[in-house]
């Protein structure tokens, strides 16, 4: 009599898998230190909820069938009233929550938030609460759940390199856009729409000095000195939210703002892509057919 608890191994003879060649580490990309990856960006997605975008990132080196290294999905639910039991409150409650997919990174994602996720979420309330009209609903609430389906990272690599978070910085710039799409998808007043932009003082290899790059692709550069994501609101030229990370080399004050200008530049690029996503769908609800 067979034993029914043990996995038996195969009667005839077997050959070892034979696997392609896995390709290397990316190299720097041949696009210009100014230039941006291509976006993709479309608003009501998800039926059910009140507002919701999509949005993709090109990735020109990768050579998966999909072509892009960055997924976010974007849903706003509300305004809606608050419960009686809730104080009252003379402006609108924003509420965001921003989560990895489990199969969104290389190092597989928990089912709850960690720290870098509650990071992502104060800063994308911090970028949108600038833009949103709060007082225009008292007593009400929205929330705002962004999903990262995949991250900005290199997936092609077969050795894990720890990316020391570099990568958060485009999740986030995208997180704010993709947010901003799906806010005046739902109708929610704002006084302009919020775009992100990243910029980074990288090095492209052991020998060269830094430099500061546009949209940086983390995976595609020798090392990464700092980097600054920025949400801005272009029509009204004000800056809701800057997130620097990293150490400048030297003390070098100048180094610092041209990181910032260099990110408005990446934010005025983010936000044509958006205003021209916002008046495709416009154009599609008043001409159905």
């Amino acid at each position: 009599m067979s034993d029914r608890r043990r996995i038996n191994g195969p009667v005839g003879q077997t050959a070892p898998p034979v696997y392609a060649s896995a390709p290397g580490k990316r190299t720097a990309r041949q696009l210009g230190d100014d230039a941006i990856r291509k976006i993709f960006l479309k608003t009501g997605v998800t039926p059910s909820a009140s507002g919701s975008a999509y949005l993709e990132v090109e990735d020109p080196t990768t050579t998966s069938p999909s072509g892009t290294s960055l997924k976010l999905t974007c849903t706003v639910h509300g305004p809606r009233a608050l419960p009686r039991s809730a104080p009252f409150s003379p402006h609108i409650i924003l509420s965001t929550h921003v989560k990895y997919a489990p199969f969104a990174t290389r190092q597989r994602r928990g089912y709850l938030r960690d720290s870098s996720e509650r990071d992502l979420g104060v800063h994308l309330e911090t970028a949108l609460r600038g833009a949103i009209i709060a007082d225009r609903w008292p007593k009400s609430g929205v929330d705002i759940i962004v999903t990262i389906i995949e991250g900005d990272q290199n997936r092609d690599s077969p050795e894990y390199e720890r990316d020391e978070g570099w990568d958060m910085m485009n999740v986030l710039s995208g997180c704010i856009t993709v947010a901003s799409a799906a806010i005046a998808d739902a109708g929610i007043d704002c006084v302009d729409t919020v775009a992100g932009g990243v910029a980074a003082l990288v090095a492209k290899d052991a020998k060269s000095q830094p430099s500061i790059v546009l949209d940086p692709d983390v995976a595609g550069y020798h090392k990464v000195f700092a980097a600054c994501c920025v949400a801005y609101l272009p029509t009204r030229d004000e800056v809701t939210n800057i997130w620097f990370k990293g150490q400048l080399p030297g003390a070098d004050a100048m180094v610092y703002n041209k990181l910032v200008e260099r990110s408005l530049v990446a934010c005025r690029n983010a936000n044509r892509v958006l205003v021209q996503s916002l008046n495709e769908t416009v154009r599609q609800t008043q001409n159905p057919s």
